[in-house]
């Protein structure tokens, strides 16, 4: 019986060596074998890809066995949506096509068995960080897409990946909860929740798991990384659980 909705985000396959990317992406097959038998939905949110850039006929190779598995839910029916993240916000119509995806831009409001979710990747929300903010703004402007485009893919896609050899994921480095007051998307979560409820938010981009109880009998989730933890979390109908794949 598929009744079970399941959340997970920052994959970040590509990053680092190709042998550390390729054992993750098993891991991530693993996981995805694992809830193909339940799953009535998947919810990837954003940064799956460490980069990602659609060119009109070439995609970044690699990955086979990740996107092939996603193929294979699809088949079977689980509904999956991808949402951008700050690392692979150049998804156009490529995995829509491939895979019957929904492709998220930036947040996505549901209502499941009664609940309200609000889910995001979590990138240049809340207080502070005016210059990302700024850089994602011109990142998802038409302008810089049809810029990028006209570079070759070697060029293009190179340029990219010497990018990310420094970027947060490849550091490798395990982040730290800052407190109720200094984590940026509980801020956020709090700010909103004054104008509208919601039962649930789910963000990833943190890399970091909590599950923490909001006012208004309201909690927010984020869905950690798959570099170092494997958390994810699951909808069952009833409540909301974050986990840690351990196969």
């Amino acid at each position: 019986m598929r009744d079970k909705i399941y959340f997970a985000s920052d994959f970040h396959l590509g990053v680092t060596s190709r042998t550390t990317s390729t054992a993750r992406e098993r891991q991530l097959v693993s996981w995805l074998d694992h809830i193909k038998h339940d799953a009535k939905a998947l919810f990837l949110v954003g940064d799956i890809f460490d980069f990602w850039f659609e060119y009109s006929t070439v995609v970044p190779k690699g990955f086979i066995r990740f996107l092939g598995k996603l193929a294979e839910l699809s088949d079977l029916g689980v509904e999956i949506t991808l949402f951008k993240g700050n690392h692979d916000m150049w998804m156009f119509g490529y995995l829509k096509e491939q895979l019957n995806a929904h492709i998220v831009d930036n947040e996505l409001i549901l209502q499941l068995d009664g609940k309200r979710f609000y889910i995001h990747h979590g990138d240049g929300l809340g207080p502070g960080d005016a210059k990302y903010k700024f850089l994602k703004a011109f990142f998802r402007s038409k302008v810089c897409q049809w810029l990028f485009a006209r570079l070759h893919p070697n060029l293009g896609i190179g340029i990219a990946q010497r990018w990310s050899r420094h970027s947060r994921a490849a550091s490798l480095g395990e982040e730290h909860f800052l407190g109720e007051d200094q984590e940026w998307l509980i801020q956020y979560a709090k700010e909103l929740l004054q104008q509208e409820h919601f039962d649930y938010f789910i963000f990833g981009h943190r890399h970091l798991a909590y599950d923490i109880q909001l006012p208004g009998n309201s909690r927010i989730v984020n869905l950690g990384e798959w570099i170092h933890a494997c958390t994810y979390a699951v909808w069952d109908g009833t409540k909301l659980e974050l986990k840690k794949w351990m196969p």
